[in-house]
């Protein structure tokens, strides 16, 4: 029996009308993180990326808008719904994958942590701050010789009477240089173990990484610490192994599924633009075979990527999600949309590579994207070991 309903107007941003399944708050907050990003972050994020800075300043503002640990509960936190912070993510990378970044290890690294794995006196004294934008946080968890395999760090901690000392070196630290407080984590007698550590304590020291070309606009530094000396009310007292840092990881991953979306399509609405405007051989570009084909090919892998995207958000939201479901989107939609990212750059032509257009922008933050937060080649091992019973890590 077929529906009275008419079909729905076809509309080239989001073709198969995914946002009818969200709610009207859902909506509601995903609107109003849109304009803060094409309020604040566009008309100025192409500066930040060719000058190699960090908009650490809009940290007060993000704290405003309510997306600073957005999905977590209490303590001066918005306590969204996992889909609502998705979305939040999503449009937050549209912009650029550095700001995305500067949510996401302040929200869902060195935030969660606290959260989850603190004492009540740590997420009094430090919650309601970082979620205000007024302390920003880094999370120390990769090493130069332990990227993918964090169970190999070197970074130690020992007990010295009441207090901690701490020696090692992180890399790759999002916000590490401008942060006011680290979550560092640790090897000692006892398992893997997390610290507070904040900005001045004796010891310890931040330097940025230069002479990068992705995450341009995303401040990225190497962490020392040389005999830090912390009290015991500095270690989060609930973490005692890895899993206190992985479950740290999995929602920033979780954070990347969304994000990717919002990356693939900001390059899509830019070629799908551009190529209806720039005229060739007397046409526009959009009305060759070979053009229509590339904007199709995106539209799908945008369109595929949201709503893989939606669907992970409303298994977090029900409670059902596992690790393994958060590789699987990570892996698929970054892959998805470096494929998209490239693409448009080709429809562009000499234009892709400008940065008076996000592609080439979003195209080099993407393989970052690709690496950080897991791998794709870690991300394929998780999903196959899922599916085979056989872990290929050991």
């Amino acid at each position: 029996m077929s529906s009275s309903n008419p079909p729905i107007e076809l509309r080239p941003e989001d073709f198969l009308n995914i946002d009818g399944n969200l709610s009207e708050e859902e909506l509601a907050i995903r609107n109003t993180v849109r304009k803060f990003v094409r309020d604040k972050v566009e008309p100025n994020v192409a500066e930040w990326f060719e000058e190699g800075r960090s908009p650490v300043g809009l940290m007060k503002e993000l704290g405003a808008l309510g997306v600073l640990g957005m999905h977590l509960e209490g303590y001066g936190c918005a306590g969204t719904s996992a889909t609502a912070y998705g979305l939040a993510c999503l449009e937050l990378e549209a912009g650029d994958s550095g700001i995305r970044s500067l949510v996401s290890v302040q929200g869902s690294l060195a935030m969660f942590a606290i959260h989850h794995w603190g004492s009540e006196e740590q997420k009094q004294e430090w919650l309601p701050r970082m979620a205000a934008g007024e302390v920003v946080g880094c999370f120390g968890l990769t090493e130069p010789d332990a990227g993918s395999d964090p169970g190999s760090m070197r970074t130690s901690a020992r007990r010295d009477g009441s207090d901690w000392v701490l020696n090692g070196q992180k890399m790759w630290i999002t916000n590490g240089s401008v942060a006011d407080v680290a979550i560092v984590w640790a090897r000692t007698d006892e398992g893997i173990r997390g610290f507070i550590v904040p900005k001045g304590t004796p010891g310890f020291t931040s330097q940025e990484i230069k002479k990068k070309l992705s995450l341009r606009a995303s401040v990225t530094s190497e962490l020392l610490l040389t005999d830090v000396r912390l009290p015991e009310s500095a270690l989060l007292p609930k973490a005692t192994s890895l899993r206190g840092p992985l479950s740290c990881l999995n929602e920033a991953r979780y954070g990347i599924v969304w994000g990717a979306v919002g990356a693939a399509r900001s390059c899509f609405e830019s070629a799908l633009h551009y190529a209806g405007e720039r005229q060739v051989f007397g046409k526009p570009v959009a009305s060759y075979q070979i053009q229509q084909q590339k904007l199709a090919q995106m539209s799908l892998a945008v369109n595929r990527s949201y709503l893989l995207a939606l669907h992970l958000g409303r298994m977090k939201d029900s409670g059902t999600l596992r690790p393994e479901h958060v590789s699987m989107g990570k892996l698929n939609n970054v892959n998805d949309a470096l494929e998209v990212a490239r693409t448009a750059r080709q429809v562009l032509g000499a234009n892709g590579i400008s940065l008076e257009y996000p592609v080439i922008r979003h195209m080099v933050n993407l393989e970052s994207v690709v690496t950080y937060e897991g791998t794709a080649d870690v991300h394929s091992l998780v999903v196959g070991g899922a599916l085979t019973g056989i872990q290929a890590f050991r």
